[in-house]
C-alpha cells in the first residue's frame, strides 16, 4: 500500500469518526416555559417556546392568568361607575381608557361635551400617554440588562403622575371623566406647574437617547431583530407604535379624532421604516417629545366656559348601538355599547391593543435566538390587564 493510499484512508476513518461523534452529540429539541410569571410592567404571562439548540421553532403565547372579565363587570354597573372600572384595564394610561367608552355613551345620548372639557380631555389623555410610554422607554433597558434607564424613568414619570393626581385625584385610577364632561376644572396654577414637567419630560427623552440609543450593546440588540413586515403586521391587526414603526403612517388621533381636539392642533406623526425592535421603540420615543408639544398648544389655546353639558341626574342611555374608538398609548382602543334604555350597558365589547399586538408572537419569535424573545416582547409593548379582560 502506498504512502497516498494510507493518507486516504486515514481521512476516511477520520470523518467517519466525526460522523459517528456528531451522532453521538444529537439531542432532541427542548421545551422552555418562560413563566407564568410577571415580567416587568406587563403582567402575567407564559410563553411555551420550542427550540432546537439556541433557536425557537415555535413559540406559544398562554394568557388568562389575569382575567378579570371586565366586559361582563360592565353589565351590572351604571354608565358612570363603568369608568371606575376601566381605568384598570391598561393601569399605566387609565385616564385614556375611560375616554372611548364616555364619548360611545355620549354618541348615544346625543351628547357633546363643552368645548373646554373636550380640551381638558386631550390633555390629560396626552399626559397619560407620556406617563405610560416613559415607563416603556426606561424598562426596555431593563430587558437588555441596562438598570439606571429605569430609574430615570421612574423618577421622572412622577412628575407626570404628581399633575394627573392634582387634576383628577387619582395618580393611577382617576374615574374623572363624565358623561358630558368631566368632574372638575383645572386647579389654579397647575398649567404654569405642569409646563415645567414637560420641560422635565423632554430632558428625559434626550437622556435615554444619550443611554441606550447610542449604546453598541442596545443597538446589536436591536437593530435587524423582530422585524414587522408592514403588510404581516396589519393582518395580525397591530395599531400604535407598533405598526408605525413598520411603516405605516396612521394615526387615529389624526385619522379619526371623535370628540377630542387633535385636528385643532399642529403635530406630526411618526413612523419609521424598519418594522424591529429598535424603531419601536424609536418611535414611542418621539411620540413622548410630540405630546409635550401637543400639550403645550392645548395650554396655549385653551378655551373658557364650562365643563359640563347638561345632563339627566339619572342617567339612562337611549337604546341603541355605538363604537368608538381612540388611539391609546398601547395603541386602538375602542369600546362598542348595545344599550336597550337602561340604567346599565347591555353588552359591552372591549376593543384593547395589547391582544392584538401579542397575537404577533408565535409569528414573529419563530427562528429567533432564546436572549431576543425577551427583547422583542419587550418592543411589543402590552399590558395583560389591557388583554385578559
Amino acid at each position: 500500500m502506498n504512502t497516498t493510499t494510507r493518507e486516504q484512508m486515514a481521512y476516511i476513518a477520520g470523518q467517519a469518526a466525526d460522523a459517528r461523534l456528531n451522532v453521538e452529540l444529537e439531542t432532541e429539541g427542548m421545551t422552555l416555559n418562560i413563566g407564568p410569571q410577571h415580567p416587568a410592567t406587563h403582567g402575567t404571562l407564559r410563553i411555551v417556546a420550542r427550540l432546537d439548540g439556541e433557536q425557537v421553532i415555535e413559540a406559544e403565547p398562554i394568557m388568562g392568568y389575569m382575567h378579570r372579565g371586565y366586559e361582563k363587570l360592565t353589565e351590572v354597573r351604571t354608565y358612570p361607575q363603568v369608568t371606575t372600572l376601566i381605568n384598570r384595564i391598561d393601569w399605566l394610561g387609565s385616564f385614556a381608557n375611560e375616554v372611548p367608552f364616555i364619548l360611545a355613551a355620549e354618541q348615544l345620548m346625543e351628547i357633546e361635551a363643552p368645548p373646554r372639557a373636550q380640551w381638558i380631555r386631550t390633555i390629560l389623555f396626552e399626559l397619560s400617554r407620556i406617563a405610560n410610554i416613559s415607563l416603556f422607554l426606561g424598562d426596555m433597558g431593563v430587558q437588555l440588562g441596562a438598570l439606571t434607564p429605569v430609574f430615570y424613568a421612574f423618577r421622572d414619570r412622577e412628575f407626570v403622575l404628581n399633575q394627573i393626581e392634582a387634576v383628577t385625584g387619582g395618580r393611577f385610577h382617576p374615574n374623572f371623566d363624565r358623561i358630558g364632561g368631566l368632574k372638575d376644572d383645572l386647579p389654579a396654577g397647575w398649567i404654569e406647574e405642569t409646563r415645567e414637567v414637560l420641560g422635565k419630560m423632554r430632558t428625559f427623552c434626550d437622556e435615554l437617547e444619550d443611554l441606550l440609543m447610542g449604546n453598541e450593546i442596545f443597538e446589536v440588540r436591536t437593530r435587524g431583530i423582530g422585524i414587522i413586515p408592514a403588510d404581516v403586521g396589519l393582518s395580525y391587526g397591530l395599531s400604535g407604535a407598533n405598526i408605525r414603526a413598520s411603516g405605516v403612517d396612521w394615526d387615529i388621533r389624526r385619522d379619526n379624532p371623535c370628540g377630542l381636539v387633535y385636528d385643532e392642533l399642529d403635530w406630526q406623526v411618526w413612523t419609521h421604516p424598519d418594522g424591529d425592535s429598535f424603531a419601536r421603540y424609536w418611535v414611542r420615543l418621539q411620540e413622548v417629545r410630540e405630546a409635550t408639544k401637543m400639550i403645550e398648544q392645548l395650554f396655549d389655546g385653551l378655551p373658557s366656559g364650562p365643563i359640563m353639558a347638561k345632563v339627566p341626574r339619572i342617567i339612562k342611555v337611549p337604546a341603541g348601538e355605538a363604537y368608538v374608538e381612540t388611539e391609546n398609548p398601547l395603541g386602538a382602543m375602542g369600546y362598542y355599547i348595545v344599550s336597550q334604555g337602561e340604567l346599565v350597558p347591555f353588552r359591552v365589547k372591549i376593543r384593547s391593543a395589547s391582544f392584538n399586538n401579542l397575537s404577533i408572537a408565535p409569528w414573529l419569535l419563530k427562528g429567533v435566538y432564546v436572549p431576543d424573545i425577551i427583547t422583542i416582547l419587550a418592543s411589543l409593548y402590552f399590558i395583560l390587564g389591557d388583554i385578559d379582560r
